[in-house]
């Protein structure tokens, strides 16, 4: 009979990667700045994402740094350069015109 780990797992099995999707938590709040400018972005425009596209690009970006989730590129994820850029420029352009 085999007796399983502490909590009733085998011991000396290879950990399996979870599918894609599921991603480690940020335990030590590593992206959490970004994540705030996120969500006070999103309120800030009633919750208009497409307005806050840079920032949620820099969260995955930040989150792929620290190999919270698997390294991947941003045109996978429905980023193109000039999606992002465009949507800085209005956001300079909306600045400029405050």
């Amino acid at each position: 009979m085999q007796s399983g780990g502490a909590f009733g797992g085998a011991r000396g099995l290879k950990p399996i990667p979870p599918e894609k999707g599921v991603f480690p938590l940020d335990h030590f709040q590593e992206c959490k700045h970004v994540m705030r400018e996120y969500l006070a972005c999103l309120k800030e425009n009633k919750s208009e994402a497409e307005k806050c596209r840079d920032l949620s690009k820099r969260y995955l970006e930040c989150r792929m740094e620290r190999n919270l989730m698997a390294k991947q590129d941003l045109s996978e994820l429905g980023f193109t350069e000039s999606s992002v850029s465009n949507n800085i420029s209005d956001g300079l352009s909306v600045q400029k015109n405050s």
